[in-house]
């Protein structure tokens, strides 16, 4: 089997150094990618759809990565003055993605932002900022006062869910880097884990050869096999034959 090219979504960043734009996406990703067998490839958000059709064809997977929030006029979102890094472009090319690994069936992994936009994608919407929006929130946002790898909360698997078969165990301790989440489910996904407070914190995409998301970042998580199990998963899923 020849290893699997997994696109990974990136953002629009400044080099304050260089003076210049630049578009990346946090080392964390690339580095699960490669322990789980696999050849990242950074997806550039300045694609026109004809060419970012052309890249997906040659891609065997997609990660949505995390990131900054979704422009709320994307989903009849509230303003919040919480809400940060909005980027219409990266909104933009990632719905479109979403959209057309579902259609497909590329094996696609969403992570935090991930969840988001994919629920966006499919008309679902989201709290622009939990703690004001959700009555008896757990604290979700938990850095900078705590690390990335900090497990901030317990999340309960839904029995039978692809979600399950991959982390063996029906509830897991995560880590919780986020404000939004979803509100309304879009109704092509199904909900497979959810947090204490009841926020989802998973979803599927039933009848599709590998479509998980997750709220959590589990890229962050490398010495837990569980979490790492994702990653792996996907890039099962994304074997070609050599």
């Amino acid at each position: 089997m020849s290893a699997p090219l997994i696109g990974v979504t990136t953002r629009n960043a400044r080099s304050e150094l260089y003076q210049i734009d630049v578009i990346q996406t946090p080392r964390p990703y690339s580095e699960a990618l490669v322990r789980a067998g696999a050849i990242p490839v950074l997806i550039p958000l300045n694609l026109p759809p004809d060419r970012l059709q052309e890249l997906l064809a040659r891609l065997d997977g997609v990660v949505f990565t995390g990131g900054g929030d979704i422009e709320t006029a994307r989903f009849g979102g509230a303003p919040h003055d919480k809400i940060y890094d909005v980027d219409p472009e990266r909104d933009e090319i990632e719905i479109q993605l979403a959209q057309q690994v579902a259609e497909d069936g590329t094996p696609f992994l969403g992570i935090c932002r991930g969840l988001q936009i994919v629920n966006v994608a499919f008309g679902g919407s989201l709290y622009t900022h939990i703690p004001d929006q959700l009555p008896g929130a757990l604290q979700h946002s938990n850095f900078p006062d705590h690390p990335w790898d900090y497990l901030a909360h317990p999340v309960q698997v839904g029995e039978g869910s692809r979600l399950a078969g991959i982390l063996g165990e029906p509830i897991v301790q995560v880590n919780s880097l986020h404000h939004q989440g979803i509100k309304e489910l879009a109704t092509a996904l199904r909900a497979t884990a959810s947090a204490p407070d009841g926020l989802i914190e998973a979803v599927e995409l039933p009848e599709h050869p590998f479509a998980v998301c997750v709220q959590w970042h589990p890229e962050c998580l490398p010495d837990d096999p569980r979490m790492q199990n994702l990653f792996r998963s996907l890039v099962s899923a994304s074997q070609v034959p050599s």
